[in-house]
């Protein structure tokens, strides 16, 4: 899985949280998705490479990067706030989550 299919799934995987109120994260004005750090992404993968291959670039199969705190629910787009979670753990956690958890101003 290579840098644009986790950038789909994080940016999708969202879609279907009620969103904080106050909460306004920067959205591509082409796509409506959420926009991304790919500096975060990077600084994540060199200090946890992937769980499959040990690599901190190029594809990581059967894994995907998760938000504790989504990004639709304001989390932070940084490197203290990702996990590499399966695909199914993936699913599981989003479906699960069905309104956006308090967070911590």
């Amino acid at each position: 899985m290579g840098f644009f299919t986790v950038f789909v799934a994080l940016t999708l995987g969202a879609s279907h949280m009620t969103p904080s109120p106050s909460c306004h994260p920067k959205r591509n004005p082409k796509t409506g998705h959420i926009v991304r750090s790919r500096n975060a992404l990077r600084s994540f993968r060199a200090m946890h490479p992937c769980p499959a291959t040990g690599q901190t670039r190029g594809a990581c199969p059967g894994y995907e990067v998760n938000h504790h705190v989504p990004l639709e629910c304001c989390g932070p787009d940084t490197p203290t706030n990702m996990e590499w979670l399966t695909h199914a753990e993936h699913v599981a956690f989003h479906e699960n989550m069905k309104v956006c958890p308090a967070v911590a101003e």
